[in-house]
């Protein structure tokens, strides 16, 4: 009988695995693939990422340090070079391995190539198999991504395509000093290339990382989407193309059982303008943890593990709620509000200062309803900040 099962390896999971850990309650963590595996994904690293972990990265896990985006909406461009950190860029294959590595320093049992079937949960405990054995947790976390299935045990399948974005991603090979030359340590960014998102070019180290996403309602054909955005860059090689599903964060989902909790793209938490979600897997993957540990330790009731949803909407809830209010109006209203945004340096500058760092949609969007007249687009803002208050 473990005090915690964790299913799935990846940060949400490696995360909520190094905190159990910490805390001294007996902890497994089933993985289905063998690590190192490869992960689609960009790999930036927002400074909210980087703040909740309690580590520093080894040096060779960083491929560029971001100091400076450049963002399109068709033929406009413009671009900011902030004295302070956007991102890290890093390797999904090497950093969620390295994550791993710092859940099994700290002594729980981890099992790579183990599929978990189904979690069912029984009186006092909750039975765990797999493809390989049977086991017993007093808590489950589910932390195995956006696709997995396991998730229905806690809430009821539904299949909303406005509920999830969908993501495209090739790794393109380059010489580092080409890369250099022509992304000197900044991001891409280019909207109007789908409906509900963007397309990005990211520079790492002997590759680039281009990608669409997309809210996944009106991306009626994907592939050809990313093909042309890749030949519209420059990149007209045959370069194998990766999907992935991320959810739509700030969408009110449960995310609490009996005795199991969801964490990670499995709960739904991811930012919904800019498709993040690693930020929000390390951290609700900790605070799942942390509550569990709480309740086996001291003994507290099992109605207190809904607290993990208080916290978690306390932590970051509240910014995904907002992020999903501002992606609505963004892309309702596409031609005006970033032609407007990127026609005047001090929107983005503020975006940056007040989003990305100091991670207050709301003071954005006051500022930018008392500093700028955005016609329909303000009425709307207007409309949904006054009822976020």
């Amino acid at each position: 009988m473990y005090d915690l099962i964790i299913v799935g390896g990846g940060p949400s999971g490696s995360s909520a695995g190094r905190t159990a850990g910490k805390a001294g309650i007996s902890t497994l963590l089933l993985e289905k693939e063998n690590f190192p595996r490869y992960k689609p994904c960009g790999g930036a690293l927002s400074p909210y990422a980087l703040s909740c972990l309690d580590f520093e990265l080894p040096e060779y896990l960083i491929e560029r340090d971001i100091s400076k985006v450049r963002i399109h909406f068709r033929e406009l461009c413009t671009e900011r070079q902030k004295d302070y950190r956007l991102a890290l860029l890093v390797s999904r294959t090497a950093f969620d391995n390295f994550l791993l590595d710092k859940a099994r320093e700290t002594g729980i049992d981890i099992h790579l190539g183990e599929k978990v079937l189904n979690c069912e949960e029984r009186e006092g405990c909750v039975e765990v198999k797999t493809s390989q054995n049977t086991y017993l947790a007093k808590f489950v976390l589910i932390a195995e991504g956006s696709e997995g299935t396991l998730k229905h045990n806690v809430r009821r399948h539904r299949d909303r395509r406005t509920e999830y974005d969908l993501a495209l991603v090739s790794e393109v090979p380059e010489k580092d000093e080409v890369i250099s030359s022509r992304f000197p340590d900044l991001i891409d960014i280019r909207f109007g290339i789908t409906p509900g998102g963007y397309g990005w070019i990211f520079p790492h180290q002997g590759y680039y990382s281009v990608g669409v996403v997309g809210t996944a309602e009106y991306l009626e054909h994907p592939k050809e989407i990313m093909q042309a955005f890749l030949q519209t860059n420059g990149f007209s090689g045959d370069y194998q193309i990766h999907s992935h599903i991320i959810p739509v964060g700030g969408i009110k989902r449960k995310t609490v059982s009996s005795r199991i909790l969801l964490s990670g793209d499995a709960a739904g938490f991811a930012d919904a303008f800019l498709g993040e979600g690693i930020a929000y897997a390390v951290r609700s993957g900790q605070l799942a943890a942390e509550k569990v540990a709480e309740l086996v330790l001291y003994d507290q009731r099992l109605g207190d593990l809904k607290e993990y949803e208080a916290r978690c909407r306390q932590e970051f809830g509240n910014f995904l709620v907002s992020s999903l209010k501002l992606e609505k109006v963004m892309h309702r209203f596409p031609e005006t509000s970033f032609r407007l945004a990127l026609s005047r340096k001090e929107i983005l500058d503020k975006y940056l200062d007040e989003v990305m760092i100091n991670r207050s949609h709301k003071d954005y969007v006051r500022w930018l309803l008392l500093n700028f007249s955005l016609s329909e687009p303000a009425s709307k803002m207007r409309s949904i900040t006054e009822k976020n208050q």
